[in-house]
């Protein structure tokens, strides 16, 4: 049967405390037990339906992580209040003192600069491959790899990971297969391609309006629930955990998301297709000029298109710079880090969210000075909008 992720969503149904549409938020840190053996128990992690502390859990985030869950499919699901707080602790708690793990050489900057600059102080050590290529990821593993870790679409230059076959050889080396989705949720579903574990930045678009931060960690019971655990759990030792009025809103938000990608998807495209027809260097997944575009065709959930993110090269930085200021001043969007807005975002990656990683690499992995990404938002006139994009182009000379 074919899996319909915004299906699941719809059909999951929540009323408040008082016949409310939308589940009250519970506005608490702490929670009360009737009985001393009640709480004993819920520390031990055996009584379903109460609640400790915030930080272990609470029932708002618990409706989204069952939301969440249900998006991707998957047992259950773990908020966080970042998207980093979603993948530093499914790392340390998957890895330990001497393990490895096999990694796509192109992923966010800050995930980069966790598993290069701060892992090693614990003796996690990480390779760096081009995730596009089976037979470089497969070298990769050695004895002590415990781990192969990817994005859907890649950080910031769009590679999109064969995740069948990168869930091949994770069964067949006994490695757990996690799979950051921030880009392309609803379009791509990891776990149904064989992924364990999926994780999304709630930043972006999931929750689509740059207003807070958040993330999730999407798997089995058994996994999500050994985060959580108070003896040795990664997420709740660690701290990063979600505010319940946040996880409400983003709940919210969450309903709007089908309408919401195919429109990111649809204007990405038009944009994508304008741009590569008057000779821009263009990456976008939809493109058939794509490396991965047959890859990604295969994996997609066709109804929500190829996602909100394109790159184009300007040539230069100093072309970069101008034209995303140009493109600022005419209320295209704006010069913003981040993604899933409603307006249109751009950023020299090179320069901000990939710029923990040495300026060697970047030009290694061909991460270029005038590369511009776009996180395409949701205008309705999208012809009007490249138009203004052509004429900033041509008064800088980039066309």
């Amino acid at each position: 049967m074919e899996f319909k992720p915004a299906n699941n969503i719809q059909d999951l149904q929540y009323f408040g405390e008082f016949g409310g549409v939308n589940p009250s938020v519970s506005d608490s840190s702490t929670y009360t037990f009737l009985s001393a053996k009640t709480m004993f128990d819920t520390f031990e992690g055996n009584t379903d339906g109460c609640y400790l502390y915030s930080r272990h859990s609470s029932p708002s985030n618990l409706y989204l992580g069952e939301a969440l869950a249900a998006m991707e499919g998957t047992e259950t699901a773990n908020v966080t209040a970042s998207g980093m707080g979603a993948i530093t602790p499914t790392i340390l708690q998957i890895c330990g003192a001497g393990d490895h793990i096999v990694s796509s050489r192109t992923i966010y900057g800050g995930t980069y600069a966790f598993l290069k600059n701060f892992t090693p102080r614990m003796n996690i050590q990480t390779s760096f491959v081009d995730i596009t290529k089976l037979d470089a990821v497969e070298k990769a593993i050695n004895s002590n790899t415990k781990m192969i870790y990817c994005e859907s679409v890649s950080n910031p230059l769009l590679e999109v990971a064969d995740i069948k076959g990168l869930a091949k050889l994770a069964k067949k080396h006994n490695l757990k297969l996690v799979v950051d989705n921030t880009f392309s949720p609803l379009s791509i579903s990891p776990v149904q391609l064989g992924a364990d574990v999926v994780i999304h930045s709630l930043t972006k678009f999931i929750n689509g309006n740059s207003d807070t931060m958040g993330g999730v960690v999407c798997g089995t019971s058994d996994f999500v629930n050994s985060q959580k655990s108070v003896i040795d759990g990664a997420s709740m030792l660690l701290g990063a955990s979600m505010d319940s009025m946040r996880s409400a809103s983003i709940l919210k938000n969450m309903r709007t998301l089908h309408l919401r990608m195919k429109q990111h998807s649809k204007n990405a495209m038009y944009l994508a297709q304008k741009f590569e027809a008057v000779g821009l260097k263009t990456v976008y997944p939809g493109l058939t000029s794509h490396p991965s575009h047959a890859i990604f065709k295969e994996m997609m959930n066709k109804e929500y298109g190829f996602g909100g993110m394109l790159t184009i090269d300007a040539g230069s930085l100093e072309k970069a710079n101008l034209l995303m200021e140009l493109m600022q001043g005419r209320n295209i969007g704006y010069l913003a880090v981040s993604l899933g807005f409603y307006k249109t975002l751009f950023s020299a990656p090179g320069t901000s969210t990939s710029s923990e990683i040495p300026l060697d690499e970047q030009k290694e992995m061909g991460l270029t000075d005038g590369l511009i990404r776009f996180s395409i938002g949701l205008d309705n006139d999208i012809e009007r909008t490249y138009e203004i994009i052509k004429e900033c182009m041509l008064e800088i000379g980039v066309l």
